[in-house]
């Protein structure tokens, strides 16, 4: 009986995870990066239930976030702090973080190809292989090498313009785009945000979503998101977070400016044959919180697992009914959790009016208890139902108000 043959296309946070599941199986896996020193623009925070799930070493986080700042439209701030002493945000550089979980999924099995997949032959029948075709780039050129593999499954971790997905036909999405630029500080400024991370919110910095000032290893990430709709505004808004933070960053240098598509909800099609799309590609980026990483990471391990499951360890080809396990898996473990950030989203980003009274409620502590742990562990916790009756008669009266004072 042939062994299993998986193509990666994709090294992010999504197809190493799922690379590495994979190789640990002893499946023949091919992971595909076409930068591999490629560091993509991104909040880079990672929750704390990562750090011990994908076995990450601390030296591949640069701060350790335990306070948080919400800034409301006028400039009203309301501190947040991790009372916890083994609590954190881990904050990370992509290009570090990729390297590492990469770098692990070669050194487990996993064939890495510098190569850039450019079209996918999809097969005829249930039992024929696919056939990528792509440009090695292991000669150090810009152009490559033309080659092509046959493979007997596709994971599809190309993020938001994946041509995976595109060759599967599986439809689009809405997306957000996020701009960062990335500030090196004088010393004494940055130990104002040694452990600290701001988030602002105000329809001068994003109509639809929260601006950010996050700590990176010596320098800060400044940036904002919006939906592709607001486009053009992006360069005004990222004028607005440099106005609304200027007086915290004073004598910043910047080092680089970043741009880069955000899905806003999972595409129409994430399995079709013997094809699975996960992270970004698939769309597993969260509402209102706007987060990737984790997610893309879990997402492309479940799938993984669920291949090697339904595989029997690499001796059978599992089918498209087989793939869509692993759909149905997440869509029970997490829709829960992105139903409600997305009604959060919806409520909140209304108006200033609203994102006022978003950030009044961020004060209370059982409010941010509950916000933290649902970031932290990832898991919406219930909290006791007093607490939570309590919580909701807050969000009505804040949104009341909100409401009241709406334009």
């Amino acid at each position: 009986m042939p062994a299993l043959r998986v193509a990666v296309v994709g090294s992010g946070p999504a197809g190493s995870s799922a690379a590495e599941t994979l190789a640990k199986a002893g499946i023949e896996t091919y992971l595909f990066e076409r930068k591999l020193d490629n560091a993509k623009p991104c909040g880079g925070a990672i929750p704390l239930c990562m750090v011990s799930e994908f076995d990450l070493p601390p030296e591949i986080i640069d701060r350790r976030v335990r306070k948080m700042k919400m800034i409301s439209p006028s400039n009203i701030e309301v501190d947040i702090n991790l009372e916890n002493e083994d609590e954190y945000i881990g904050m990370c550089r992509r290009e570090i973080l990729d390297g590492f979980m990469r770098n692990r999924a070669a050194n487990l099995g996993a064939t890495l190809i510098n190569g850039t997949v450019h079209k996918l032959d999809i097969p005829t029948s249930n039992t024929e292989p696919y056939t990528l075709h792509y440009a090695d780039h292991s000669d150090g050129s810009l152009s490559g090498v033309q080659k092509t593999l046959k493979v007997d499954l596709v994971i599809g971790a190309d993020g938001a313009n994946s041509r995976v997905a595109k060759a599967i036909d599986a439809g689009d999405y809405n997306y957000a785009i996020a701009f960062q630029e990335r500030i090196r500080l004088p010393g004494d400024m940055m130990n104002y945000y040694e452990d600290l991370a701001e988030m602002y919110v105000g329809n001068d910095v994003s109509p639809d979503f929260y601006a950010w000032v996050f700590p990176k290893y010596d320098h800060v990430a400044v940036g904002t998101g919006t939906m592709k709709v607001n486009q053009a505004k992006i360069k005004k808004l990222q004028a607005g977070i440099r106005a609304r933070a200027a007086k915290k960053l004073v004598g910043g240098e910047i080092i680089k400016v970043e741009a880069h598509p955000i899905p806003e909800h999972p595409r129409p099609r994430r399995v079709v044959g013997r094809v699975a799309l996960v992270g970004d590609a698939a769309g597993t980026v969260t509402k209102s919180s706007g987060e990737g990483i984790y997610f893309a990471a879990k997402s492309a391990r479940m799938c993984a697992e669920t291949i090697v499951e339904t595989s029997n360890g690499g001796t059978r080809i599992p089918t498209e009914a087989d793939l869509k396990l692993y759909l149905k898996r997440w869509d029970k473990k997490y829709g829960i959790t992105y139903k409600v950030l997305d009604i959060l989203q919806t409520v909140f980003y209304r108006s200033d009016a609203t994102r006022e009274a978003f950030v009044e409620m961020c004060s209370d502590l059982d409010v941010q208890r509950l916000t933290f742990d649902s970031y932290l562990y990832k898991t919406v916790v219930p909290a006791n139902p007093l607490v939570q009756l309590k919580i909701t008669a807050k969000t009505i009266g804040s949104l009341l108000r909100g409401n009241a004072l709406a334009p």
